[in-house]
């Protein structure tokens, strides 16, 4: 019977996992990653119903969650926990409670089709950006009315595409704000990009295997 000594092959074993582990890290690199703030800011709301409400995902899974109503942030899933004491966590919601007062200010001045409006106008705002091969690849501004897809806007191009042409008004008000639509793209170009490769640190080092024991 042949004996099979498991320590000649440690070494082995060790470099292949090695190898994997950084060529997971290599591909990560290369995958579009995209990180996404869901802003819904209203007019008016009632008792129990906040004027802002803010989700964040990344990759499409959610980490966070804030309304203006309680005032405070929930992380959400495992990268929430795993990043709610960082610095960019911070920032992140340093910046969410000021982009929802930014855009609520707008909605006196934005001319609403109120046919089949029902109760305070809202406006939906999807920011979102993404990473590449560790820069940023693209920043995007999505509006929406009531519930109804609106606009987007390209911010790394400045470019528009109206989908709702009764919301050209929400666009000449943009055009028209300098200071907002400039506040606005330093966050889907600049902020929001450097958040995504803080927060994709932690999610690399959630996807690599726990260390075992000697």
């Amino acid at each position: 019977m042949w004996h099979v000594s498991y320590g000649i092959f440690l070494p082995l074993l060790l470099k292949v996992l090695s190898v994997q582990i950084d060529f997971k890290s290599l591909e990560s690199r290369h995958y579009v990653h995209s990180l996404c703030l869901n802003l819904t800011v209203k007019s008016q709301s009632g008792p129990g119903q906040p004027w802002c409400h803010v989700q964040s995902s990344m990759d499409t899974k959610p980490f966070l969650q804030y309304d203006s109503d309680s005032n405070k942030v929930r992380p959400l899933g495992f990268l929430g926990k795993e990043i709610n004491d960082t610095k960019a966590w911070t920032e992140l919601i340093q910046m969410v409670g000021q982009a929802g007062r930014e855009l609520r200010m707008l909605l006196p001045v934005i001319k609403l089709d109120k046919k089949g409006t029902r109760g305070p106008p809202s406006l939906q705002v999807r920011l979102c950006c993404q990473r590449e091969a560790e820069q940023c690849s693209g920043a995007s501004l999505l509006f929406s009315l009531n519930g109804r897809t609106a606009l987007l806007h390209d911010t790394m191009n400045i470019t528009w595409t109206v989908i709702d042409p009764g919301a050209t008004g929400l666009k000449e008000e943009w055009e028209n704000n300098q200071e907002l639509a400039k506040y606005f793209r330093m966050i889907s170009m600049g902020d929001c990009s450097y958040w995504l490769r803080e927060f994709l640190k932690h999610w690399e080092n959630m996807l690599l295997p726990e260390p075992t024991g000697n």
